[in-house]
């Protein structure tokens, strides 16, 4: 006869054996989760953190690159102005010179456009095998035609070819045929094109084609390539090409008209300050996001609690550190050589920057003073200025393979680790509450067997003694 106790109901025993095998499991394990979810908790949270810090790190050398650009300075001691933009706009560098400057643009700097001879078959027209010879300023650039050509692939070729020189090609169609159109953006006098090697298609550019050209006429369009001329205070000044900078020390002149326009030269007050200010927040962020990931929750009488993800590590300090040097190193600027000049301050507490406005006000009224700035943050070489040696000190942590992605690449490793122990924890409770399981319901199948025995001899013994009462 099958027993009626089924394992693990504790029918025989009357345990409930889920509750104590699920305590003696908890009991084993208690000790070893516990430290692994805490050593997790504390891995996870140092890699988000250090993800952040390359973050801030990333942005802060963008944010220099961007204001050390020397194509368009963000530190010039100077600014420049065009009274009439639609003429002329300026630019000036640290070099520039207080004053005002009339300026009448006489005439724009002018390229060099030839055409050939008119091709009555138009666009499809045959061409002769051989080279086509384009020379400008003395030099030759040769273009080979293939057999078969016609006037439109002879044009692709030259395109195809000559890309990147300034020469282009196209074809225009005019009442006596189609002609072949060779334009250079290279301006100024002397360089004008001409064409030979190609029976058809020589082209002599100092030639005019003329306002009504004939079917065989060739030559240039609009006349000879020119220099642009300008009168600076009545100065007559010419230029090979529409960018005019050695004419006025410091200053660059880009002419878009013929027009007249006033150039006036200030300092730069408004503009530097609004590039401190820049260089000041992203410093700032960089800053803030290391007190963020450093300092620790503080309870209500100010003492230390909860450790911040890097809280106590040398890493952030060093960071710090070797950010701070360099703020405080004497720069490249000349009269101006610290930051601390210009009224940049740094907060004790909290390490971050602010711009004092009556000491910058101050320090920028001092004579020569705005043409420092850029010396002090740019430097006089690709390695002196505060922007360089900024990014030479963060450079070590942030760039690929860096401190921070070696960091990264360790926390990782303990992260798969501590996976790896959680995945053999958690086998290590499926095995031991199988085999509890196991055991107690044994144990409670055995008990239940005695009980069912001790009740057999028990009746039997009550069986007998009613028989033997009832005689």
């Amino acid at each position: 006869m099958a027993s009626p106790i089924l394992p693990g109901s504790g029918l025989g025993s009357g345990l409930d054996i889920g509750a104590i095998v699920t305590a003696l499991v908890n009991s084993d394990k208690s000790a070893k989760q516990t430290l692994i979810t805490n050593q997790t908790t504390i891995n996870t949270a140092k890699i988000s953190a250090t993800g952040s810090l390359k973050s801030a790190l990333a942005a802060f050398q963008t944010a220099m690159t961007n204001l050390g650009k020397r194509d368009t300075p963000s530190f010039s001691g100077f600014t420049a102005t065009s009274g009439t933009p639609a003429t002329l706009t300026v630019t000036s560098d640290n070099t520039a010179v207080t004053g005002s400057y009339n300026v009448e643009v006489v005439n724009l700097a002018t390229g060099s456009k030839v055409a050939s001879a008119a091709f009555a078959g138009g666009a499809t027209s045959a061409i002769p095998t051989g080279t086509l010879k384009i020379s400008q300023n003395g030099i030759d650039y040769p273009v080979t035609i293939a057999s078969g050509a016609t006037l439109q692939s002879t044009r692709d070729a030259i395109n195809t070819t000559l890309q990147g020189k300034g020469i282009t090609a196209n074809i225009v169609t005019d009442a006596n045929g189609s002609r072949l159109v060779i334009g250079s953006t290279v301006t100024g006098a002397g360089s004008d094109l001409s064409v030979s090697g190609i029976a058809g298609l020589e082209i002599d550019g100092t030639n005019s084609l003329g306002a009504t050209p004939a079917a065989g006429a060739s030559g240039n369009i609009g006349g000879l390539a020119a220099d642009a001329k300008v009168l600076i205070d009545g100065l007559t000044v010419t230029s090979k090409s529409n960018k005019v900078s050695s004419a006025v020390g410091g200053i660059s002149m880009t002419l878009l008209a013929q027009g007249k326009s006033t150039v006036s030269v200030g300092t730069n007050t408004d503009g530097l300050k609004t590039s401190l200010q820049t260089f000041v927040d992203a410093y700032n962020t960089v800053i803030n996001t290391l007190t963020t990931l450093t300092k620790p929750s503080l309870d209500d009488e100010g003492n230390p609690t909860i450790g911040a993800a890097l809280t106590g590590d040398s890493l952030p300090r060093n960071l710090i550190t070797a950010v701070r040097d360099e703020l405080v190193a004497p720069g490249a600027g000349g009269q101006l050589s610290v930051l601390s000049q210009l009224g940049i301050q740094t907060d004790q507490k909290t390490g971050t920057l602010t711009i004092d406005a009556t000491k910058y006000a101050k320090a920028m009224a001092t004579p020569g003073i705005s043409s420092s700035v850029q010396n002090l943050f740019t430097g006089t070489d690709t390695k002196n200025g505060l922007l360089a040696r900024m990014s030479a000190a963060i450079t070590p942590y942030s760039q690929t393979g860096g401190i921070l992605d070696q960091r990264s690449s360790n926390l990782g490793k303990i992260q798969k680790d501590l996976s790896t122990q959680q995945t053999a924890l958690d086998l290590r409770v499926t095995n031991l509450t199988a085999s509890l399981t196991a055991k107690y319901n044994a144990m409670d199948l055995l008990v239940g067997q005695m009980k069912a025995t001790a009740s057999s001899i028990t009746g039997f013994f009550a069986s007998l003694n009613a028989q033997q009462s009832a005689k």
